[in-house]
């Protein structure tokens, strides 16, 4: 049994996936394997792969399917992993080679569901590290958690008993998977170092800003629906208040705002406002987002249904400025 098990998706990256797979190869930790899934590539990616596959067959597993999205091919992968954990990596980023020796050594001293680290912004000419404080408990998590599943190692066992997937089709996939698999830990650890290089690229999906910008409210909903389903909802339902009022006044706002059409980017923008009076109508008397007097906190407490239409105009102002 390989100690890590890496899913590594890939559609069309033939400029960053050998960069990708060189951090992988070279990693200090040699027993792992390598599940590449080729999302259906129209470009020189499968021949970079297969450059790879002959000269470390014993590492690396290739798979082929046809296009089908993120996390579709993540999905594919994870009946193939063998490992005792399973990494995520993103085709377009790369990791510290001595990345999965340092999370599998912690989570192994520690019993670990699930190890985090640190990552880099990785700009052209720039790196914007992204760290934080160790997670006090799951309620932490669930109220501050980083929601990406690339810095994480997951052990498999509770991935595949709780046969917790990604959900197909929609953005912020990492969104309902994060949440959907943090109730089934026991042990978390953390290591506050960065290890993954999170690439910036103009022509990414998430750089992208769409009337997909509206399947945040079908992952949100998921979320609560799945907490509400296993008779988790009144256990922490202000940290999934907090965390749903957290996401659509602050990262997903400022992605709406982005959207050039304007009936698109009126509507959502609308929605937002709506869902969140509607599924939490007293959300300003949530507990933890009057207890915590950080900045973003103090910003959403002053948010109301004229506030937000104020706001909406000034950050709508300032992307014209901005991108014209």
């Amino acid at each position: 049994m390989p100690k890590v098990s890496i899913i590594v998706p890939v559609y069309n990256v033939e400029r960053y996936i050998d960069k990708c797979l060189e951090s992988l190869v070279n990693q200090t930790l040699e027993d792992i394997e390598i599940i590449i899934v080729n999302d259906g590539s129209t470009d020189n990616s499968k021949e970079i792969i297969e450059k790879y596959k002959k000269q470390y067959n014993d590492k690396i597993i290739y798979l082929e399917k046809q296009n089908g999205g993120l996390s579709d091919a993540r999905n594919y992968g994870i009946p193939y992993a063998k490992g005792e954990y399973i990494a995520f990596l993103d085709s377009d980023d790369y990791v510290n080679i001595k990345m999965y020796e340092k999370l599998y050594n912690k989570a192994i001293e520690n019993n670990s569901d699930i190890v985090e680290c640190d990552f880099y912004w990785k700009y052209p000419n720039k790196l914007i590290l992204d760290t934080r404080n160790e997670y006090k408990d799951i309620n932490d998590m669930i109220t501050n958690g980083r929601v990406v599943v690339w810095n994480k190692l997951y052990k498999r066992k509770i991935i595949y008993d709780k046969n917790i997937m990604f959900t197909k089709g929609v953005r912020y996939e990492d969104i309902d998977f994060f949440y959907k698999l943090i109730p089934e830990i026991n042990k978390l650890d953390y290591i506050k170092e960065p290890l993954v290089y999170y690439v910036q690229r103009k022509t990414s999906i998430s750089k992208k800003q769409s009337e997909k910008n509206g399947d945040i409210f079908i992952v949100l909903d998921n979320v609560i629906d799945y907490y509400k389903s296993n008779n988790l909802y009144d256990e922490y339902k202000s940290e999934i208040e907090y965390m749903y009022v957290r996401f659509l006044l602050a990262s997903s706002f400022l992605r709406i705002v982005k959207i050039k059409d304007k009936n698109i980017r009126e509507e959502l923008l609308n929605k937002t406002i709506d869902s969140i009076y509607t599924k939490f109508p007293n959300w300003k008397k949530n507990k933890i987002l009057k207890k915590n007097k950080t900045l973003k906190n103090i910003y959403i407490l002053t948010v109301n249904k004229v506030t937000f239409k104020i706001y909406s105009k000034i950050f709508g102002i300032l992307r014209v400025i901005k991108h014209g």
